[in-house]
């Protein structure tokens, strides 16, 4: 610090009304650029930063008495309060954001599945369906109709020109298929 700026945050530290307002003004415009910089605008404006770096300033006036020369410029001190007032304001800021406000909550959760059950569903979709290429037309189209669809073996039997329990036997040797191509495919998980 030098001689001059020491003397001035000397006087400042002991209530002098002269010497604290030129410490302001030769420190304050800098702290604003600070904040600025850091921070932003916000809705077009520069408010949040300047009212952090005004935050900064008090907190440097109030921190005045209790100031040591260690050897460094005194706008060392002030920028070390400056970046944890900037912190500060960051951290409120996502605070702020990660609570949405009561009329911007959903009624009803949402039902629609997440990212993560859509590429599940995907994966299983694609694997299966490379199973079910393995199986003769007849045995695919049974298990479509009767596992995919959910119709009766009745219906199934007439759409395929067979009986309600020749279409039963087909499906139960088309899972058995199934169940053999398979074997631990749909249950490992993708790396």
């Amino acid at each position: 610090m030098t001689v001059q700026e020491a003397e001035l945050v000397s006087r400042a530290a002991r209530s002098d009304p002269v010497a604290t307002a030129a410490l302001l003004a030769r420190l304050r415009p800098g702290v604003v650029r600070y904040c600025r910089a850091h921070l932003g605008r916000v809705g077009g404006a520069y408010t949040t930063a300047d009212d952090v770096a005004q935050e900064v300033c008090l907190a440097m006036l109030r921190a005045l008495p209790r100031f040591q020369d260690q050897g460094r410029p005194f706008s060392a001190f002030v920028y070390r309060i400056a970046a944890n007032k900037v912190a500060d304001a960051q951290r409120a800021a996502l605070r702020h954001l990660s609570v949405a406000g009561v009329d911007m909550l959903p009624d009803r959760p949402d039902s629609a599945p997440s990212p993560e059950q859509q590429a599940v569903s995907t994966d299983e979709a694609r694997r299966l369906a490379r199973l079910l290429r393995q199986l003769s037309p007849t045995h695919r189209e049974i298990i479509v109709l009767r596992v995919a669809v959910g119709l009766p073996a009745e219906e199934v039997g007439s759409v395929l020109g067979m009986s309600a329990a020749a279409v039963r036997m087909a499906q139960s040797r088309a899972l058995a298929q199934l169940r053999t191509l398979a074997g631990d495919t749909l249950d490992e998980v993708p790396a």
